[in-house]
């Protein structure tokens, strides 16, 4: 099923949390919604749930209007990062509910049911957990079978909020291999919402980047991270170091500086801002160098350096055995050669919100 979102706004209060937004995904494709907390990903959501509504724009899955039609017509399954079981119910029952509750002229018989979710059961490898009630099982155990229930109605379009929210790391890392052979298996087309980088773009065919209501960009994870299209995707990216330079025949220059790794930029002459990561940057020792080092601390494997001058300080990480981290201690002076980074003019005029959203061409990804 093919979703299509054209200029969607939605506003709480008077507070706009959805400021035009156009995104289609493809029918089998699995999209992420990344951002932090606030950037309107959970209201997208909803609104393609049925849950909420926008003030204006339209959403069409497989050439119908969605708008014009009532949550429970939609068929959509939704897993939510609490889970929502029935505590009452036993894990067959919970994955039966959506099946059992149709309108008597929809609802398959109880024959029908009981294979259907014995099918899941097995499918989801909690077959031995079907008597269980909710109360009796793991977390991860518990979002399998949240999973199951949205699956047994055969959901047109599945989605999942913050689905891994609640687990611990290691059971995260198990059920995203997990959901990723679920979702090649069953073919669905599956938006989830997330604001952990890794989650994303570890399972997602695409990654949606959202800031503020907005799609800042949209790629898979070495377009993101490598092309940043602003600011907000580069901060929000890890690039934490922020440096004024000037931009000179599509160069970077600045006191302290070696950009020479940098390549050249399409950006006009004038002053520009320099994002870079704390791997990104390697101190020099330089005995007039415009940095100073003020602290160093090592953790075995990473040598963590703090550099002042008179108006900054330069976080960096540096491997331990690096040749460049031979002699760098507290009072050391240092100029910083950026290996990567990115660069934004502070001269760019404001730019339209749909001309914001950058995406690359789709790449495969490997069964």
């Amino acid at each position: 099923m093919s979703i299509v979102i054209e200029n969607m706004t939605k506003s709480f209060g008077g507070t706009s949390v959805l400021r035009g937004i156009d995104l289609t995904v493809d029918s089998g494709e699995l999209v992420a919604l990344l951002g932090p907390s606030g950037s309107g990903k959970t209201t997208l959501l909803k609104i393609i749930a049925g849950l909420e509504w926008p003030n204006a724009g339209g959403l069409v899955v497989n050439g119908s209007d969605w708008l014009g039609l009532a949550a429970q017509d939609r068929r959509i399954g939704f897993v939510f990062q609490h889970y929502a079981l029935f505590p009452h119910m036993s894990v067959r029952d919970n994955i039966a509910f959506g099946l059992t509750v149709r309108p008597r002229v929809e609802r398959p018989g109880k024959a029908v049911i009981a294979a259907r979710v014995d099918e899941l059961l097995q499918f989801l490898q909690i077959a031995h957990l079907a008597d269980r009630f909710p109360g009796q099982l793991s977390g991860g155990q518990r979002q399998r079978v949240a999973l199951g229930r949205a699956l047994a109605i055969e959901p047109t379009v599945l989605l999942l909020d913050e689905p891994f929210g609640a687990l611990d790391a290691a059971v995260r890392r198990d059920l995203r291999a997990w959901l990723r052979r679920v979702h090649e298996e069953t073919g669905s087309t599956t938006i989830f919402v997330t604001h952990d980088q890794e989650e994303a773009f570890e399972l997602a065919d695409r990654v949606v980047v959202m800031g503020d209501g907005r799609i800042e960009q949209i790629g898979d994870a070495d377009q993101i991270h490598d092309h940043p299209a602003t600011p907000f995707v580069a901060r929000f990216m890890g690039a934490t170091i922020e440096l004024p330079v000037q931009m000179h025949s599509g160069r970077a220059e600045a006191s302290g500086l070696d950009t020479s790794r940098l390549p050249r930029r399409a950006l006009p002459d004038g002053p520009a801002t320099l994002f870079l990561r704390p791997t990104e940057i390697v101190p020099v020792a330089d005995p007039g160098g415009r940095w100073q080092v003020v602290r160093c601390a090592s953790n075995g494997a990473v040598l963590r350096i703090e550099l002042s001058d008179d108006a900054a300080t330069v976080h960096v990480d540096l491997p331990r055995r690096a040749p460049e981290a031979q002699g760098l201690a507290v009072g050391t002076r240092a100029n910083l050669r950026p290996e990567a980074g990115a660069i934004f003019s502070d001269r760019r005029a404001p730019v339209p919100v749909q001309s914001r959203q950058q995406e690359f061409p789709r790449k495969e990804k490997s069964l």
